[in-house]
């Protein structure tokens, strides 16, 4: 299993687990911040700086920390949607760092991700029937009817109907569209799952059903969840450890609850601070510690949706 100590403000992070679904370990990646004029490289920006993270299988771990942290290019490059400059990924014992393109889009049926924005992740022109069945295309081995089934049967489980099929995404709402994202990333029976703030996009009435169905379906499911959010209170909920980023490195890790109770980091503890107050004479706020089994028991309050 994953070992965390913590020493002073940071946390060393050890990746050597036997129950890992997603290791990374080392990841370098820059940016070009300036060219010449004849379009050389002249200064880089570090985007993400020897970050090391191991994503159990069937838990949540939430990858927290403010815009421009680094945490989407991350998520990225667990998946190799991005190439690293340096590190090692493993995804279900696979090591994908420098895997050929066949094998990759093999690894990528067991692996994929929900994006933050639905209109911008599914195909405009295409119908949400397409949409939903392009991975399994992709990954081949599927018949036209087992494609349908599987289909029907998801399009159901995240609380869509048949009628929705032959609809482009201009004619849904944004929370349909972000369940049809939650089919497509499903419907290869993956293993582990990237959410790149997955409800950041969605208006704040259906959120709370987004991330309950999310949580329904790993349960049902045993899904690794990588989640992505700058949401603490959202990442309270529903993670089972944190990882905090800052400027592109991980600064700490732990388990939830105690993260919440007791972090070590003066970053956490600013983003701790920064959770609105659940009354207003309270100033700050300092969640009390999460026993996992409450936490796994509880859910989101379901507001009225779409």
């Amino acid at each position: 299993m994953t070992d965390t100590t913590t020493t002073g403000t940071h946390t060393d992070i050890r990746t050597d687990t036997d129950d890992a679904a997603l290791v990374i370990e080392g990841l370098m990646k820059s940016y070009p911040a300036k060219r010449n004029l004849l379009g050389r490289v002249t200064d880089t920006v570090d985007a993400v700086r020897g970050a090391s993270i191991a994503v159990r299988r069937g838990e949540t771990l939430a990858l927290v920390g403010e815009s421009g942290a680094g945490k989407s290019t991350v998520g990225r490059l667990a998946l190799r949607l991005i190439e690293p400059d340096s590190g090692s990924i493993k995804v279900l014992g696979d090591d994908i760092t420098a895997m050929g393109r066949s094998d990759l889009r093999k690894v990528r049926g067991r692996a994929t991700m929900i994006f933050q924005d639905p209109f911008k992740s599914l195909n405009p022109r295409a119908q949400i029937r397409y949409s939903i069945t392009e991975p399994m295309l992709s990954q081949g081995g599927y018949s036209a009817s087992d494609r349908d089934k599987r289909v029907a049967a998801l399009l159901d489980r995240v609380g869509l109907t048949a009628h929705h099929l032959d609809r482009y995404p201009y004619e849904m709402s944004g929370g349909q569209l972000q369940r049809v994202a939650i089919a497509r990333a499903l419907v290869t029976d993956p293993e582990i799952v990237v959410c790149d703030e997955p409800v950041a996009a969605l208006d704040m009435s259906i959120r709370s059903h987004v991330i309950n169905l999310l949580r329904e379906l790993q349960a049902e499911r045993n899904l690794a969840y990588l989640f992505i959010s700058h949401d603490m209170s959202l990442v309270r909920v529903i993670a089972d450890r944190i990882a905090v980023m800052k400027r592109g490195e991980i600064v700490e890790c732990n388990d939830a609850a105690t993260l919440f109770a007791d972090p070590a980091n003066e970053y956490t503890r600013t983003l701790l601070s920064a959770i609105p107050a659940s009354h207003p004479n309270q100033r700050t706020f300092r969640p009390p510690p999460i026993a996992r089994n409450a936490r796994a028991k509880s859910t989101v309050a379901v507001m009225p949706i779409e």
